[in-house]
């Protein structure tokens, strides 16, 4: 089976059966042309003649990117549906979505070249060195904290959003830790003063249960590093810092041999 095909300087004809059989085969297929694009959906937008990088995805996906940003000027998100005609000697590219109901219509006059590649990767993405990794190390190794920490809680729900930690120290004073896997600032100070806000006005069921003496709750801001700012507010509000690094290795480590061969 070919598994991928390519056209430089296409006409208008050939590059029309080039997409339709890429759509038809689930391919990729990308596109550099000269081309104006046009949206109507929710908002009417309109995209004038200039050359442009486009790519439709098996999954529905259609992408109209310039040569500038990361971020696509126009697109539709999966299980859009995908369509190719000719239309006055020119190409013409729709992607239709049925809810909300939109369309993107792409009009080609000139086509630089056109690709479909038959991919094959079944792998889903792995991510190291986030919150909750860091979450998840606290958990197993709780005396990263301090000697004698004992988590009780995790994305504890309260009025001001969800605490990464809680839990008890050898005194049985309850701790309030809040999670950051970069630079710590003023913002990340704030929300753990919230918290502790949550737990000292008023009765609180929490504390009950687990037994924590209201005599002392202790607010812990856990990262990396923490800026001059954010520091001179935390020490104004009596909270504490602990430096800590977020766990940058993957869950998978897995070893390739010629076994699988």
């Amino acid at each position: 089976m070919m598994k991928y095909k390519l056209l430089e300087n296409p006409t208008i004809e050939d590059a029309y059966e080039l997409v339709e059989a890429g759509i038809r085969k689930k391919a990729v297929i990308n596109i550099f042309a000269y081309c104006k694009v046009i949206y109507e959906g929710r908002a009417l937008s309109q995209l004038d003649w200039g050359e442009r990088f486009i790519m439709l995805k098996p999954d529905g996906a259609f992408l109209v990117h310039q040569e500038r940003k990361t971020e696509p000027v126009n697109w539709q998100p999966p299980k859009s549906r995908s369509r190719a005609l000719i239309k006055e000697n020119h190409l013409i590219l729709e992607s239709h979505r049925r809810s909300p109901k939109e369309l993107l219509e792409v009009e080609i006059e000139k086509i630089h070249f056109a690709s479909f590649a038959m991919a094959e990767d079944y792998q889903e993405l792995e991510l190291a060195g986030y919150e909750k990794d860091m979450g998840d190390m606290i958990m197993k190794n709780p005396s990263i904290i301090e000697s004698g920490f004992t988590p009780t809680a995790r994305e504890y729900n309260t009025e001001h959003g969800f605490i990464d930690i809680l839990g008890k120290d050898k005194e049985g004073n309850l701790m309030v830790l809040e999670l950051k896997c970069r630079k710590a600032g003023i913002n990340a100070v704030k929300q753990i003063r919230r918290y502790l806000t949550d737990f000292q006005e008023g009765d609180n069921q929490y504390l009950k249960e687990v037994g924590a003496e209201k005599k002392k709750i202790r607010g812990l801001l856990v990262a990396p590093d923490i800026g001059e700012d954010a520091k001179e507010l935390l020490e104004e509000e009596g909270i504490e810092f602990k430096a800590v690094e977020a766990p940058k290795e993957l869950k998978s480590d897995k070893k390739v041999t010629l076994d699988i061969f």
